[in-house]
């Protein structure tokens, strides 16, 4: 049993690249997709991540905001499951908050650009699995 969840799988979240993003299309199956680590969380309860406003993940959110994250330590095979709901944020304050220069790149009309905005995922339970053990745990504000 883990003695505190939020150092155990903050410790995995912050040594992964990559975090693997779910939602729920219009018939009810799950959509999963590989997406760059957050650019902020809060714990283990809120991860903040910059997309495209006209990507197909975000028109499901906003039709279904039932979400889930996994990441995955490939070298020790471990991983946690977190559970939650997905917001898409379009106000300035979010935006600028993990807006990055180099995102000119992908929004060349800069924190403004219609097509960027900010996932909001928040945590509600999660599932570790480690050492061919898995146990479930509540995620408390």
């Amino acid at each position: 049993m883990m003695r505190d969840s939020e150092k155990t799988i903050g410790n995995l979240i912050d040594k992964q690249g990559t975090v693997y993003v779910s939602s729920v299309d219009e018939d009810g199956y799950p959509n999963t997709k590989a997406m760059n680590s957050p650019r902020r969380r809060e714990g283990i309860r809120e991860f903040y991540f910059s997309t495209n406003t006209s990507s197909i993940r975000v028109k499901q959110y906003r039709e279904n905001p039932r979400a889930c994250i996994y990441y995955c330590d490939k070298r020790f095979f471990r991983g946690v499951m977190l559970k939650g709901r997905m917001e898409v944020l379009e106000d300035e304050e979010s935006k600028e908050m993990i807006w990055l220069p180099t995102d000119t790149m992908y929004y060349p009309g800069g924190v403004t650009d219609p097509d960027y905005c900010v996932l909001k995922f928040t945590a509600e339970e999660g599932r570790y699995y480690c050492n061919f053990k898995s146990e479930t745990f509540r995620i408390t504000e």
